[in-house]
């Protein structure tokens, strides 16, 4: 979901596999993305602390952290990032979890380029909405905090009219 004249949507791929690594980098260069990879869960944390992604394709099952404690990491480090689960042993407890730990979708393995970018433009426009409806909700305390002001400086500006 790239619209001209805007900047490029960054991702992160993180999975223990280099040929999975290969096919979701081609995939989101397609899609038109920057887009970084790593086997490593530990250097994708450092990713996120350095780079601001705007989605996170994540394995489940990795050898050195699962995607679960990458999820809970990547949460604390950047908790606006869209994250998306891709699992090859999929089960309803595991993706219950994932979702409960703040991942917006799951994704098993073998999955399909349709399947992947409708999930993507699904994630980024949950975090697009999230991100104008905190916009929204500042705009509307401003003004309930702002009013008040107005009417008592009104009230004044009116009384010294007089």
């Amino acid at each position: 979901m790239s619209w001209p004249g805007k900047k490029k949507n960054k991702a992160l791929v993180v999975d223990d596999d280099p040929s999975v690594l290969q096919v979701l980098d081609g995939y989101m260069k397609a899609f038109n993305f920057d887009v970084e990879t790593t086997e490593n869960p530990r250097m994708a944390v450092e990713l996120c602390r350095k780079n601001r992604f705007d989605i996170i394709l994540s394995d489940l099952m990795m050898p050195q952290m699962n995607g679960l404690d990458l999820l809970q990491e990547i949460r604390q480090v950047d908790p606006d990032a869209a994250f998306i689960m891709i699992t090859g042993y999929p089960s309803i407890d595991s993706a219950v979890e994932a979702i409960r730990r703040g991942a917006q979708d799951y994704i098993t393995k073998p999955f399909k380029l349709e399947e992947i970018k409708h999930k993507i433009d699904k994630a980024l426009l949950e975090k697009n909405l999230k991100t104008r409806l905190r916009h929204l909700q500042g705009i509307t305390w401003a003004l309930i905090i702002s009013i008040p002001l107005w009417l008592i400086l009104g009230i004044v500006f009116a009384r010294s009219m007089k």
